[in-house]
């Protein structure tokens, strides 16, 4: 519990503000929705994307509401609050929100993961490293928030600023050393980051996703470079230099600029030795180690994390002797076998570049003479560009391919399939199949392998649930395969 903080103990330095009412007033919470203000809360007003929260000043105040904070002071003026007239409500709220939480960035390192795709298998990767190396981490990702060994579901990728603050302030309580999170660009620019202090950021890759938000593929990098704009001095900035728009990250960093390889030279390399179904042999700056993760995306994700875990300070040795022993993250190329031998790997990937990496990789390790049959859809309400990319890819690359739902929330999933479709060529129609119900379309993929055949189940990975309508309905592809692998005998 948050004890109550004076308004006066609690603004921020760094934000300029003009103050009607009283600085000596008792502020018990902060908060942007209106729905949870309470007696003492302060009510941030905060311009969003589908509503302007200046609109609920009037019903934050008749809630108990003894603080807003806003860009606009309104017309009416009660006398019993204190109003603070800021130029951006959401940095301020950020800022506020750090300040209302002691500083939790702080008080322990905090490490910023962003890019198109790895950056759950990084922050997750180096969340279980610290905890196997004697510290304690927060994690904070796609797939859950945790506070050592203790699981928080997660609704977005990076929480919104109190949310944020909060999570960082919970885990300097249970005496977390390190905290990795996730930092996607919307939440860059949102500001939802505002006010956490980074120990260090780190750039995985940058492909096609979130044109539907960024509108051009320009917004979507400025708003990933945005991250390391703002990282202060003292702070590293670790980016992956195979992607070419990488240096451009740090072109106006403050932070101290490390580089990571498979391809070139670098501050920290490594090399794919040998690739087998069971795993990699992979050289790390000229030590050799065996890890259970395949795919020359897992071999950027390891580096990422071997390098990050230098920038902090842990021993060589016994960082990559900890990265040998871990498995997979949930929903990042997971594997299940059919006791008749088919093969299902369950992947996350839902971006062109992400698929066409999973599909690469199955290719490299599966047996001549055995197919690989991939189930994918796209998601609706989303970036309808690259739905035809996706089909391109999973052709490309598969023996057959099954198009077929993904989440496809407000859209009708057979219009999304016929985006996809644009991407077929006629040549290589005789290679896909529609079948729009999902748990079918899976069914339909394994019943069709033979043994030792490669079923790929992409998009979904984690997920438990499917959306359609706006509504979540509970479904998992690793039970809905696990279901009918039990019907496929020896």
């Amino acid at each position: 519990m948050v004890n109550m903080k004076i308004l006066s103990d609690i603004l921020p330095k760094d934000i300029d503000f003009e103050i009607i009412g009283s600085v000596n007033v008792a502020v018990a919470d902060i908060t942007f929705d209106s729905r949870a203000v309470a007696a003492n809360s302060m009510f941030t007003a905060v311009k969003g994307t589908q509503v302007d929260g200046h609109s609920y000043i009037e019903v934050a105040i008749e809630k108990g509401a003894s603080v807003v904070v806003c860009e606009q002071i309104p017309e009416k003026i009660n006398p019993n609050v204190t109003y603070v007239k800021v130029n951006d409500s959401a940095v301020a709220m950020g800022k506020l929100a750090a300040s209302f939480f002691d500083y939790p960035t702080r008080k322990l390192k905090l490490i910023g993961v962003t890019g198109t795709n790895g950056k759950t298998t990084t922050v997750t990767l180096l969340a279980r490293l610290v905890n196997s190396l004697g510290g304690k981490a927060g994690l904070i990702s796609t797939v859950q928030n945790q506070i050592g060994d203790t699981i928080i579901p997660s609704t977005h990728t990076t929480p919104d600023a109190i949310e944020l603050n909060k999570l960082l302030s919970q885990m300097v309580a249970q005496e977390c050393t390190h905290c990795f999170m996730e930092v996607s660009s919307h939440a860059v620019v949102q500001n939802r980051i505002a006010g956490a202090e980074f120990t260090g950021a780190v750039f995985t890759n940058i492909t096609h996703d979130h044109l539907d938000y960024h509108l051009t593929f320009s917004e979507y990098i400025k708003a990933k470079k945005a991250f390391f704009d703002n990282l202060q001095e003292g702070a590293f900035a670790l980016i992956n230099v195979d992607d070419r728009n990488g240096r451009v990250m740090v072109q106006n960093t403050s932070a101290k600029v490390q580089t990571y390889s498979l391809r070139g030279m670098a501050n920290y390399r490594c090399k794919i030795i040998e690739q087998q179904p069971q795993g990699m042999m992979l050289n790390i700056d000229n030590i050799e180690v065996w890890t259970r993760l395949i795919g020359n995306f897992n071999a950027y994700n390891l580096l990422a994390v071997y390098a990050t875990a230098q920038q902090l300070g842990f021993d060589q040795q016994e960082t990559l002797t900890a990265l040998s022993s871990m498995g997979p993250v949930n929903g990042r190329f997971e594997n299940l076998i059919a006791p008749n031998g088919v093969i299902a790997v369950v992947d996350y990937a839902h971006t062109p570049d992400a698929l066409e990496n999973v599909i690469s990789t199955i290719n490299k390790i599966r047996s001549d003479g055995n197919r690989l049959i991939t189930v994918v859809g796209a998601g609706g309400n989303r970036d309808k560009t690259k739905r035809p990319i996706m089909a391109q890819v999973a052709i490309q690359g598969s023996d057959l391919v099954v198009l077929t739902a993904d989440n496809p929330r407000n859209e009708d999933p057979a219009e999304i399939i016929a985006d996809m479709k644009k991407g077929v060529e006629p040549a290589n129609v005789g290679k896909v199949l529609t079948i729009i119900d999902r748990r079918e379309a899976i069914r339909t993929a394994c019943l069709l392998a033979s043994p030792n055949d490669v079923v790929l189940v992409a998009g979904k990975g984690h997920e438990t649930y499917q959306e359609v309508k706006g509504v979540k309905h509970h479904f998992d592809d690793k039970e809905e395969i696990s279901e009918i692998f039990k019907t496929l005998q020896a």
